[in-house]
């Protein structure tokens, strides 16, 4: 690593993972809907990042550079034909109505429908409007072409707006 001793590459890297961690979870998140899927996959991507550490410190923007793993390890999984056990919604507890805050309800919402759009799609708006990247950093982190983002944005806006659980939410939304 360049004059740089293990202990020294450990602490950069426990550092960075201490302070990145949360924002690669609130995407990864949203990538896949669940909070156990989620956390493996920042831990997918954080082990990746940990044995190019060398690479991914020299970057100029090292938590795009992790972003962008963990983008590509969340659409490699969804390519599997079986990548783990999926719930039932059957199997959720029951929540009464009155418990149920409005915060929650378009979060429920927004994950929905989320879970409707095709990978590529869901990975465009996360990081296009949750990420809050531009087109060209979202089609760098994806890699492909900005016109493929915009193209794939579209389709999922369009869906996303027809969607009834997601009309309200995305109607408040705006386009970002």
């Amino acid at each position: 690593m360049g004059g740089v001793t293990v202990a020294d590459a450990e602490a950069a890297f426990g550092e960075f993972v201490a302070s990145s961690s949360p924002s690669l979870l609130r995407a990864a998140w949203l990538l896949t809907g669940d909070q156990s899927l989620a956390q493996d996959l920042v831990q997918a991507a954080l082990e990746r990042a940990w044995t190019r550490w060398n690479r991914v410190a020299d970057a100029d923007e090292s938590v795009a550079y992790v972003r962008k793993m963990m983008t590509s390890i969340f659409l490699t999984w969804r390519r599997r034909r079986w990548w783990g056990e999926i719930p039932s919604s059957s199997s959720w507890p029951r929540v009464p109505v009155t418990e149920v805050t409005e915060d929650a309800l378009v979060r429920h919402c927004v994950l929905v429908a989320l879970a409707s759009l095709s990978p590529r799609q869901r990975a465009v708006v996360v990081l296009r409007y949750f990420v809050d990247l531009s087109k060209v950093e979202t089609a760098a982190a994806l890699g492909c072409s900005l016109g493929t983002v915009k193209t794939h944005a579209a389709r999922a806006l369009r869906q996303l707006r027809s969607a009834p659980p997601a009309r309200r939410a995305v109607a408040q939304g705006g386009d970002g």
